[in-house]
């Protein structure tokens, strides 16, 4: 790793240009949820050869999963075992994973239906469709070769994600078509439903800062690639926001509608539709807060979860980004306090003990792992966009993620891993 970042220290130059006899940084990049000129910065301190400790471990745990990404992949639709009630493969294609035969398979009933849901509890048969698993690996390599790009400014980054990009959304012949119609299908029934929509918008929004990135004149990324992946973005929004799946999702009062709006504010805000964009999340805060927080800072109707401690952290997440992309807009989400008085600081002060003490300072159910780490990015925002002292004390003193703490490069929250429904 010391010689990355001597070869980075040694490139300083690249990010400097001299106006009038004065050297100054680059423009930042147009990033949509990340704040640009903090990315500006970091990069100008690692090539400068005075970034901080936590950055060059953070730029290390980037690097490590860029390099891997680097010969895995590249991921499509096409390859999952069978086609969709569509006929078409290219159409996204997953199954709820929360969802279990009821019924002894036979002959006579081979699905074993009905289905019933058991919440939290994953059913192993929804991995037979790829879709899920590729779009998650995809989507994440996109992002991260994307930011070990733009850290390092080596080629090979950018062309691997122009590449990923291209196979996933672009190349006719392993595109994805731009809707969410077969996501988290329940065997036995062919009712419309919304919540399968969650399987993209818990990560779509990293792609806009991965194409907004690449956009800033990275080698294999192209004018067509550029043209050809807003294109297909149009489309995905307008099906995002049309379709009967859709609507039934966005009237969604848990963290499903807080992904939506998060995820829809981000795909406007890169299509340049900012005024859009800017209202998607004024709307959220005026719609959701009142619902989804009480006045104590308590999120009901996450609490009531099997798994309430990913649930809690994971409509923060949405929020965290809604702050985020919100912040790029003129929106201080931060600052927004509901009529019950609550604001977003205090909803992340709420999850601190549980962070700090793990379940035993959590009095609701949570099955499985109790995982204190994941409270992490929204923990950093917090610290650092509305200045709360107690969530930057915790974060010194709970777990960090176990794949290294990869926030002082990426300055913006990340969808939980493994993301679930």
């Amino acid at each position: 790793m010391r010689s990355v970042l001597g070869a980075l220290a040694l490139s300083a130059c690249m990010i400097l240009v001299p106006v009038s006899g004065t050297a100054v940084a680059a423009s930042p990049p147009h990033t949509v949820v990340t704040d640009g000129a903090k990315l500006a910065n970091i990069k100008q301190a690692i090539r400068g050869g005075h970034a901080t400790k936590a950055q060059r471990d953070a730029l290390k745990a980037v690097l490590d999963k860029a390099n891997t990404a680097l010969t895995a992949g590249p991921w499509s639709v096409v390859e999952k075992p069978s086609a969709p009630p569509s006929g078409d493969k290219h159409d996204y294609t997953s199954q709820a994973p929360y969802w279990w035969a009821s019924q002894p398979k036979t002959p006579e009933n081979p699905q074993g239906c009905p289905y019933v849901s058991k919440d939290g509890q994953r059913n192993p048969e929804a991995d037979a469709i790829t879709d899920h698993t590729y779009r998650m690996w995809a989507w994440d390599a996109m992002y991260y070769l994307s930011l070990a790009w733009y850290y390092t400014g080596d080629a090979k980054y950018a062309k691997r994600a122009a590449l990923d990009i291209r196979t996933w959304f672009l190349d006719p012949a392993t595109r994805m078509n731009p809707n969410m119609t077969y996501s988290q299908i329940v065997p036995c029934r062919d009712t419309v439903s919304g919540t399968g929509i969650i399987d993209s918008t818990q990560s779509f929004s990293q792609l806009m800062d991965a194409f907004a990135l690449l956009d800033g004149g990275a080698p294999g990324w192209t004018g067509k690639d550029r043209s050809g992946i807003k294109a297909w973005l149009t489309q995905y929004l307008g099906w995002m926001q049309t379709s009967p799946q859709a609507k039934l999702e966005l009237a969604a009062t848990n963290n499903h509608g807080t992904f939506l709006d998060m995820q829809n504010a981000t795909i406007s805000a890169y299509l340049g539709k900012r005024s859009e964009a800017k209202k998607i999340v004024l709307d959220a805060e005026q719609k959701r807060f009142p619902v989804q927080f009480a006045a104590d800072g308590s999120q009901p109707l996450e609490l009531s979860r099997t798994m309430s401690w990913h649930y809690v952290n994971f409509n923060l997440t949405a929020w965290g980004r809604m702050a985020e992309v919100g912040k790029n807009l003129g929106v201080d989400v931060w600052k927004y306090r509901a009529s019950n008085g609550v604001t977003l600081r205090k909803v992340v002060d709420q999850l601190i003990p549980g962070a700090l003490q793990g379940a035993a300072a959590w009095p609701h159910q949570q099955i499985g792992v109790f995982d204190q780490s994941i409270a992490a990015d929204i923990f950093h925002a917090a610290a650092e966009e509305a200045h709360d002292p107690d969530a930057a004390a915790a974060l010194k003193q709970m777990p960090l993620p176990a794949g290294g703490d990869t926030w002082p490069v990426r300055v913006s929250c990340f969808p939980l891993d493994p993301p679930l429904r």
